[in-house]
């Protein structure tokens, strides 16, 4: 017998493995903090370091097509050469790109720069999930995602509170230079933290187990025909850009063909594409997809609204959604307990909450003076934020529950990937849809109310495919409830690899 299909599990009582979450939980919350964080900065690089419009369009978008086009690659790395040693180098990288990145001395350096610390970030973002994988089972696992789900709603939330207080602080002159320097103590005492406390998983055994260059290939090409368009959409204003859509479409289907080839072949792929033959990755992953163009898309236009339309502060348009950010801590970390009994039912509370808390911001719009939209808005934000949490780390425990763990790093890379395709055609439809507009001279708070009412329906999308999969569950044949349950699935993982995994512990 060999440990190829199957790593060992640590002791159940080993409690270093919830403070390698911990680092993990920190490198995750400081590399996606910094999707949203210089929006409130960009003004203060134009005045800083003479940035020009393309330039912060490139900080921005760059930063978000770097962190897509790496995160399948990096993740299928992890799989192959170990967790760990991936994470740190990638964690290394993004934290002295943060450190370059707030001494570039130009604009074009700056942009150089980002691109690579989002490179790095998609290093790091799938070996996270990868590594709860290895760390954790049952409701334990669903636990720590529920940490993980919590991160990523307040770490995006919070961007713009966290970049308005710095540039407050420091000044608009270098004050976007001290965003990226946020990130040094966290990055290095993360270092620090990981090379003590991460386990040593042992890497794939399999020598059979190559990387796939072409698949790289296709992928990385296909994912960024089809997002540059969209991260781009507010700069280049031609519609020639959207025939890059049909290129990236062509390109990702040669990519599934090349991949099936690989699999009949027997050689490792890329991307396993027995993944999305099951349903709760196929569902799960569209569901991610759809509600991140909804929910990221909201901070994008009420950001612009609230700083060039109510006339807030950079730091006054931030604590504006900080109730947000904080009932979304407090949703994952219920959704992380109730998914485990409860399975997809938790996803369609999250996502109803979220839709209903966005469609209250329109009311508050609507009907209250801009000089107290702040105000009224925090019960809708709180209620949107429970919402957003009670989604994400339900729904993320739920896609990755029946992928081995041998695959984790890539299930979890194909995940974010759509994440990331997500918001950029969020902000890109929604954008276009606030834009239009205010370009025919529309009031800007009908412009906000149609952007907020275009993510409500990306939201209303993500609903129904899971309203559509409690029906089809309930036309199943009737099984106990516990059968049905993430441990029940683990479960059955466990007995797939029960024989490796005793060699292993053996």
């Amino acid at each position: 017998m060999t440990t190829t299909c199957a790593e060992p599990r640590p002791p159940a009582t080993d409690d270093r493995r919830w403070r390698a979450l911990g680092v993990c939980l920190a490198a995750g919350f400081i590399s996606l903090l910094d999707t949203s964080i210089v929006n409130v900065a960009l003004p203060s690089m134009e005045r800083g370091l003479g940035a020009t419009e393309a330039a912060q369009s490139w900080v921005v978008s760059g930063y978000s097509l770097a962190f897509g086009l790496a995160l399948v690659p990096a993740g299928r790395l992890g799989d192959m050469r170990g967790r760990r040693q991936t994470f740190l180098i990638g964690l290394a990288v993004f934290t002295v790109a943060s450190a370059a990145c707030g001494l570039a001395a130009s604009p074009d350096w700056l942009v150089v720069f980002r691109l690579i610390q989002g490179a790095a970030a998609g290093v790091v973002a799938p070996q996270t999930s990868g590594l709860i994988q290895q760390m954790f089972h049952g409701s334990e696992r669903a636990k720590a995602f529920g940490l993980l789900g919590s991160v990523i709603g307040v770490s995006t939330a919070v961007g713009p509170l966290a970049g308005g207080v710095i540039i407050d602080a420091v000044g608009t002159d270098d004050g976007w230079r001290w965003v990226f320097f946020v990130n040094l103590p966290i990055g290095v005492a993360a270092l620090a933290a990981g090379l003590r406390l991460l386990p040593r998983f042992p890497a794939s055994a399999d020598r059979r187990e190559r990387f796939d260059p072409l698949g790289v290939l296709l992928l990385g090409s296909g994912v960024f025909a089809l997002m540059l368009p969209l991260v781009q959409e507010q700069q280049w204003t031609g519609r020639q850009k959207w025939a890059l859509l049909p290129v990236g479409a062509v390109l990702l289907g040669l990519f599934w063909m090349w991949e099936r080839r690989q699999g009949r072949l027997g050689l490792a792929p890329l991307v396993d594409l027995n993944l999305f033959s099951l349903r709760s990755f196929t569902l799960g992953s569209l569901i991610s997809l759809t509600y991140f163009a909804g929910f990221t898309t909201v901070f994008f236009v009420l950001a612009l609204f609230l700083q060039n339309v109510a006339g807030y502060s950079a730091l006054a348009a931030g604590v504006t959604v900080l109730p947000f950010a904080a009932a979304s801590a407090v949703g994952a970390a219920l959704g992380g307990r109730m998914v485990v009994r409860h399975g997809r039912r938790v996803v369609v509370i999250g996502l109803t909450g979220a839709a209903v808390g966005l469609l209250g911001v329109v009311a508050v719009v609507r009907l209250v003076p801009l000089e107290s939209i702040g105000w009224a808005a925090v019960v809708p934000m709180i209620i949107g934020g429970l919402g957003s949490g009670i989604t994400v780390s339900p729904n993320t425990t739920l896609t990755l529950t029946l992928v081995p763990v041998k695959r984790a790093g890539a299930a979890g890379g194909v995940l974010q990937t759509g994440q990331r395709v997500g918001s950029a055609a969020g902000i890109a439809v929604v954008g276009s849809v606030y834009f239009a507009r205010l370009a025919h001279h529309g009031p800007a708070d009908e412009a906000l109310q149609l952007g907020l009412l275009t993510s409500v329906g990306f939201i209303l999308v993500a609903l129904a495919l899971a309203v559509a999969d409690l029906g089809e569950r309930a036309k199943a044949p009737k099984t106990p409830e516990a059968a049905r349950t993430p441990e029940a699935a683990q479960t059955a993982e466990a007995a797939q690899t029960a024989e490796a995994a005793q060699t292993a512990e053996g």
